[in-house]
C-alpha cells in the first residue's frame, strides 16, 4: 500500500519528464570519439539510473565491514548458546545423579517402600 503511494507519483513524474523532453540531443563520450543522437529524456534518465546504481554499490560496499562483524557476532552467539545448552544438560545430569544417590542413601537398608516422584 505505502509502496504504491510512493511509487506511483514518482512514476508519473518520470513519464511526464520523458514525454516532455523528446527532442533529440547529441551525446558524446569525451575520451573516445563516440557520439550518438538520442532523446533528451533517455539521456538524462540513463545517467540518473547509472548514478543511482553506482551510489547503491558504494553504499553496499561501505556496509561490508559492518555485515562481516554482524556475521561474526552471530557465530559467536550461536557458539555461546550451544555451550550454554551443553552446560545446562551437564548440570541437569549432575543434579539428577545427586538426587538419585541421596535417595538411595536415604532409603537403603531401612526397608522403606517410599517411592520417589520425578516431576
Amino acid at each position: 500500500m505505502w509502496r504504491s503511494l510512493l511509487f506511483l507519483p514518482l512514476l508519473l513524474v518520470i513519464v511526464l519528464f520523458a514525454v516532455s523532453n523528446m527532442q533529440p540531443v547529441q551525446v558524446g563520450f569525451w575520451p573516445f570519439d563516440l557520439t550518438w543522437q538520442t532523446p533528451l529524456a533517455l539521456a538524462v534518465l540513463l545517467i540518473a539510473a547509472l548514478a543511482f546504481l553506482l551510489g547503491a554499490f558504494i553504499a553496499w560496499a561501505a556496509g561490508g565491514p559492518s555485515r562481516r562483524r554482524a556475521r561474526a557476532r552471530i557465530r559467536a552467539g550461536d557458539a555461546a548458546q550451544a555451550e550454554l545448552n551443553q552446560l545446562r544438560a551437564r548440570e541437569a545430569k549432575r543434579v539428577e545423579a545427586e538426587t538419585v544417590a541421596r535417595d538411595q542413601a536415604m532409603y537403603s537398608g531401612t526397608g522403606s517402600t517410599a517411592v520417589r516422584v520425578i516431576g
